[in-house]
């Protein structure tokens, strides 16, 4: 039974995430656990432990009374979250050429790096293989560091669809300036994990911390009147006008 109840809460959750994201439940839409129950066909316990996830995450918040409601994100929550994302990943990166990253850990970060290479080097960008090479190097990134609270911290603020480190890259629309942003991009990863080699700690921190700016002038960008590439980008879909 115990692993029914998970099935079904995790099923929830799942449904649940996948409606924000989209902006089918837009920001301000009130949640009510009866209704989300009939609709997904779940009963109200998995319900209620969905909500209270996706509260967790950042997604939710608690309204007034009971219940809750989707959140709504402006521009300036979404620039202050990825510079947040910079500042604990630069301190990741500083932490982890101080406290000196294990040869193994490097080898892997290296190896993570050569397949992204092969994956920029052909005609055409994989961008589904780019991303999940890119989240890969990010997670690796955070772990050199060797704490557990900043681990949780990143957590925390990865969750938000917007400041992941894949987070933009559904704008398949611009494909040239795409390619050498991500080519740029790649350049930034080596030279992280060349000062984190060296035991560089300032010069880590820094490359990491500009490496996060990209993302901030990429949203600022797609919410631009230039940009006006909103539209079908999900991580942009709990942004406010």
């Amino acid at each position: 039974m115990a692993d029914e109840s998970l099935t079904q809460t995790q099923k929830a959750l799942l449904g649940l995430r996948q409606r924000i994201l989209s902006g089918a439940l837009p920001g301000g839409t009130r949640l009510y656990e009866v209704a989300l129950a009939e609709d997904l066909k779940i009963s109200r316990t998995p319900i209620r432990a969905a909500l209270s996830r996706l509260a967790e995450e950042g997604l939710l918040e608690r309204g007034a009374g009971a219940g809750f409601v989707v959140r709504s994100f402006a521009l300036s929550d979404v620039v202050d979250t990825i510079d947040l994302r910079g500042v604990l990943e630069g301190t990741a990166a500083r932490y982890a050429a101080e406290r000196g990253a294990s040869p193994d850990a490097l080898a892997q970060a290296r190896t993570t790096l050569r397949e992204i290479d092969l994956v920029l080097a052909g005609p055409s960008i994989n961008m589904e293989a780019y991303a999940r090479l890119n989240t890969a190097f990010h997670v690796q990134l955070a772990a050199m560091a060797q704490s557990a609270t900043l681990q949780r911290e990143l957590d925390r603020i990865t969750a938000l669809p917007f400041a992941a480190p894949s987070a933009f890259l559904e704008d398949h629309d611009r494909l040239d300036t795409l390619q050498r942003t991500l080519i740029v991009a790649q350049a930034q990863h080596c030279a992280i994990l060349d000062a984190i080699t060296a035991r560089e700690s300032g010069r880590a921190e820094a490359l990491a911390r500009e490496h996060a700016r990209a993302a901030r002038r990429n949203v600022e960008f797609l919410l631009s009147d230039e940009g006006s590439r909103r539209e079908g980008i999900a991580s942009l879909a709990l942004v406010a006008d």
